[in-house]
């Protein structure tokens, strides 16, 4: 197998994990919650993508689903939390803007997992 063609068959079978969350704020407690929420992500190889939005690269489609359960496991009592996955070459079809200029989209960093 060439490398091109691996590499359009990665792009399909790699995927991106998105995490959208809006969370009350309102108190210390709820501070709290939501800041053990976020340090979840984090401890489990989400990247802030933007304030409340979090990603994270995925080799193949049953990696994204362990994660996709960590979330669901994590998920605060109230709020709203949304999980999207596309594929790889979906997220590399994305335009992204800092202000007027148009950037070119960070490549995910080479990634070893042990399971």
């Amino acid at each position: 197998m060439d490398s091109d063609k691996f590499s359009r068959l990665n792009q399909y079978r790699s995927m991106w994990v998105f995490v959208f969350f809006d969370l009350p704020t309102d108190t210390k407690k709820e501070r709290r919650i939501a800041a053990k929420f976020r340090k979840q992500l984090l401890a489990d190889g989400f990247g802030m993508f933007q304030f409340s939005i979090y990603t994270r690269f995925c080799a193949s489609r049953e990696n994204t689903e362990v994660h996709i359960r960590r979330v669901k496991y994590n998920l605060p009592l109230h709020g709203k939390v949304g999980i999207l996955h596309i594929t790889d070459r979906q997220f590399g079809m994305m335009e992204l803007f800092y202000g007027v200029k148009q950037v070119e989209i960070e490549k995910p960093s080479q990634q070893l997992e042990l399971f």
